[in-house]
């Protein structure tokens, strides 16, 4: 396993870990407008590193949102051209107090980093940096040619990339991407994701009156539109989980028995999965399919806020003049984000209680992607996570989505190789992120030979 650059990033790897908090330390939070100026801090502190290590041609790209970070190696004749993409943005911290150390200052304890993007993705981000580093400074060169391009608005749609991805693809021309934003199955698994849930997100705004009404003088005449919206959700799915939108389902590609009975041999454990990572007295969804094919292989609808109305302390007795939901749907191969949305948007308006006005705004989307597994690539990472874990690798699909990948394939015509060193308990999104120190020093070193056995 060993060669000069592996050897390169095992004595250097205090110092990649110190790098990696610096970077941590930033709050480039996308979705907040006040912290805009972080997230170009951010994108400026990986710009600087990628031309400290020696990439060319590094610049930030401006878009609509936050910058793109380009830099590029395209001294190897004859080598393929692997595009490498990550993510500098973050997701809100809150809430706040369930944090056991601040979010950006980054913590080591338990064997972990603890921190907000410690491994969705400025961790393995500062992975892909490294083993970059590594190659160009024990061998003054890379084993294939290299294109990078991280981005600052993933967690919230990713709209910048995409606009970029479809109206320049000359300037992206490679034979594969490298994506480091998953996990691995279970700690010490060598794991491969090969394919994604796409989603769409959506706001449901339903109005009643002209302004907020006193409820003892027009409740009971006066349309409510909490109570609307909650009549809207409720007749978005059965008891049972099962998605009430007429045709939701009807292009879905299931998987096929091979898949199936592959994820049959993985290591799971529904009860500790229900207790160690949901933390619910019970699971739910549709009825004759297994936890990883409800997570993995079915669309799912889900209700993230409904804002609005009066909550401070006390009473105030109000009717709101409007109510708003935000709703989201993950899509599966065969679905698509076009007409999944149109499918909702027609059903909710059909719905929609006499007495209120509905508007259903889709917010972002993303297409669902499935990785053949038999492209040489794919067979590079498999040979090069063997040698570091010392196990043979299994596929997996994931719940979340990428949306990058689908326009990967779609505007530049790329497979990507998805392969991420997060844990299934790392807590994105959610309080106490972290990331696995031994998977973070094991991960350079895996993205390291997959570099070196990709350009043979």
């Amino acid at each position: 396993m060993s060669s000069p650059a592996v050897d390169f990033a095992t004595q250097n790897h205090p110092r990649f870990l110190n790098e990696l908090k610096d970077l941590l330390r930033i709050p480039s939070i996308s979705t907040l407008p006040e912290h805009k100026d972080d997230c170009r801090r951010a994108a400026e502190f990986l710009a600087s590193e990628l031309k400290r290590i020696g990439m060319e041609n590094v610049r930030l790209i401006d878009t609509s949102g936050h910058p793109l970070v380009y830099g590029d190696w395209l001294h190897a004749g004859g080598k393929p051209t692997v595009l490498i993409y990550g993510h500098y943005d973050v997701q809100p911290t809150d809430p706040i107090d369930e944090w056991l150390s601040p979010p950006f200052e980054p913590a080591e304890r338990n064997g972990n980093i603890y921190a907000r993007g410690a491994v969705d993705d400025k961790g393995q981000v500062w992975m892909q940096v490294k083993a970059l580093e590594a190659l160009l400074a024990s061998n003054k060169s890379l084993p294939l040619n290299v294109r990078v391009i991280f981005e600052g608005e993933e967690e919230v749609g990713g709209e910048g990339i995409a606009e970029y991805v479809a109206s320049k693809p000359a300037n992206l021309k490679s034979d594969f991407a490298l994506v480091s934003d998953t996990e691995l199955f279970a700690p010490g698994l060598p794991t491969l994701c090969v394919g994604l849930r796409g989603m769409i997100y959506t706001e449901l705004e339903v109005r009643g009156a002209k302004t907020d009404l006193h409820s003892g003088m027009y409740g009971g005449a006066a349309p409510n539109p909490f109570t609307a919206i909650a009549q809207i959700i409720a007749r978005l799915k059965d008891d049972n989980g099962h998605i009430l939108i007429p045709g939701f389902y009807d292009d879905i590609i299931p998987p096929s028995s091979e898949e199936l009975a592959a994820w049959k041999s993985l290591p799971f454990d529904e009860e500790h999965y229900r207790i160690s990572e949901v933390g619910s007295r019970q699971l739910v969804g549709e009825d004759g399919y297994s936890v990883l094919e409800r997570t993995w292989a079915r669309p799912t609808l889900d209700v993230h806020g409904i804002p609005g109305g009066f909550i401070g302390a006390g009473a105030k007795t109000v009717i709101p003049a409007k109510a708003v939901a935000k709703v989201s749907m993950r899509l599966v191969p065969g679905m698509t984000p076009a007409k999944a949305f149109a499918q909702y948007k027609s059903y909710v308006e059909k719905i929609a209680p006499a007495g209120v006005d509905v508007e259903v705004r889709l917010i972002h989307s993303g297409d669902p992607c499935l990785i053949p597994v038999n492209n040489k690539y794919i067979q590079a990472a498999t040979h090069a996570l063997h040698e570091v874990w010392g196990k043979d690798t299994v596929f997996i699909r994931s719940g979340g989505s990428i949306p990058i990948v689908g326009d990967f394939d779609r505007h530049l015509g790329l497979p990507s190789v998805m392969m991420g060193f997060g844990l299934p308990d790392d807590n994105i999104h959610a309080p106490n992120e972290k990331f696995s120190l031994q998977n973070f020093e094991l991960g350079i070193r895996s993205l390291i030979r997959f570099l070196e056995e990709a350009g043979r």
